[in-house]
């Protein structure tokens, strides 16, 4: 099983549609005892929430997020958890919006331990 997500800050590897998360959008995840959970901004998102389950290297959660225009949108997503080779952690994720049309795949990375804070994005609150 991959190592805990909790206090690790993911990032997207590639911008996705305009208006959804991208590669300036930060996650700070939490996790204990199998439940997990992540605040998430930047970019077209202004503040997003993540909460649901892990089980092995599966995790299974809800989100919502406001958007820049003032939108808000919900969904699903289902990822898997993967170590990469110089030790940050992976997430696979398959997605699909509960709130409007839509759904797709994206992965999201562990941001190198090296990179200066301002350059990661401000810690979320």
């Amino acid at each position: 099983m991959a190592r805990s997500l909790d206090g690790l800050v993911l990032s997207p590897v590639a911008d996705q549609a305009p208006g959804q998360v991208g590669t300036s959008t930060r996650f700070v995840y939490h996790e204990e005892g199998g439940l997990i959970r992540a605040e998430y901004e930047g970019g077209d998102v202004v503040r997003g929430y993540l909460v649901g389950t892990r089980e092995g290297d599966w995790l299974d959660f809800r989100y919502v997020q406001l958007k820049r225009d003032g939108a808000t949108s919900s969904g699903h997503c289902v990822s898997t958890v993967t170590d990469l080779p110089d030790g940050r952690v992976r997430l696979e994720e398959t997605w699909e919006w509960e709130s409007e049309e839509g759904s797709g795949t994206s992965v999201v990375e562990q941001l190198p331990a090296d990179v200066p804070s301002a350059v990661r994005g401000r810690p979320l609150r």
